[in-house]
């Protein structure tokens, strides 16, 4: 085996992975292609002994890519009042393909890539690579010419939107403080089945780095292992308003330590977020709730 057939081999390990970035990015089967083949293109004229991390540096390329698609859609939306319309992941039914089910069980849902659609190009960027990938803000600040405190400010306004856009997500704040505290005192008492019974099958929780330098891992999903991950955990956590809507907050010493986000849907918790980074917590509003 030569030496581009080894890099095609490697690409080829990468390749689910790089599409379901460029899907989520794009919202687009064809252009998700168009954008991991470009990225090949890009690497197959670059001397991969000098990449030190070949999964990241492909993510990066496919994520500069796919911001100037993005970029350039946008022009042309703007130039003909064109609608992009976000396409779902379809499978023909006699179609056994491991690597299109792969990314379909890892592709976002139809409604929330509406949302992301409605985002400005860098914001959705930022968005995807941190929430839904965990790449760090360092690694993206450079694609989308930013800092990484301004890539952070994409991130969470991106969110905000996200959040108060998705699928039916509980609005009500008495609603949202019944989860949460019911999700503390599960955790505090170490009770797997009360964490079970508040968590959606699909949660997924995201710490920042300074969350995962305290111990704690950069993502995790999935009912069970969520649950597993916070038994006898969150003790100083009480219940607080983070943006509004009812969060977690960890105060030391007159200082807050954590934050938990929490987005609820159907009166079950669907995603967490993990804020210890300071420079992230001086982002949000905070307002500790009386036990």
């Amino acid at each position: 085996m030569d030496e581009h057939d080894v890099l095609a081999e490697r690409f080829e390990a990468n390749r689910t992975h790089l599409r379901a970035v460029a899907y989520r990015m794009l919202g687009s089967q064809a252009e998700a292609d168009d954008a991991v083949q470009e990225a090949w293109i890009r690497l197959s004229r670059t001397d991969a002994a000098e990449v030190d991390n070949l999964g990241g540096w492909l993510t990066t390329v496919v994520g500069r890519v796919c911001l100037d698609m993005l970029r350039s859609r946008r022009t042309r939306r703007e130039e003909s009042l064109e609608t992009h319309v976000v396409e779902p992941v379809v499978a023909a039914a006699d179609t056994v393909d491991p690597e299109h089910e792969a990314v379909q069980a890892d592709s976002v849902g139809l409604a929330l890539l509406v949302v992301l659609d409605a985002l400005a190009p860098a914001e959705r960027l930022a968005f995807v690579l941190h929430d839904l990938f965990a790449v760090p803000f360092e690694e993206i600040a450079p694609i989308v010419g930013r800092t990484p405190a301004a890539a952070r400010q994409l991130a969470s306004r991106a969110r905000r939107r996200v959040q108060g856009a998705g699928p039916n997500p509980e609005a009500d704040v008495s609603r949202q403080r019944e989860v949460v505290e019911a999700f503390l005192a599960a955790s505090r008492g170490g009770d797997f089945e009360a964490l079970l019974a508040v968590l959606d099958p699909d949660v997924v929780v995201r710490a920042d780095a300074a969350a995962v330098r305290m111990g704690g891992n950069a993502v995790v999903r999935g009912a069970h292992e969520v649950a597993g991950s916070f038994l006898g955990r969150a003790q100083a956590v009480r219940p607080a308003l983070v943006d509004g809507s009812v969060g977690g907050l960890a105060i030391v010493d007159g200082t807050p330590r954590i934050v938990l986000r929490f987005t609820i849907v159907d009166g079950r918790i669907l995603a967490i977020d993990v804020v210890a980074d300071p420079d992230g917590m001086a982002e949000l509003d905070l307002v500790a709730l009386e036990d």
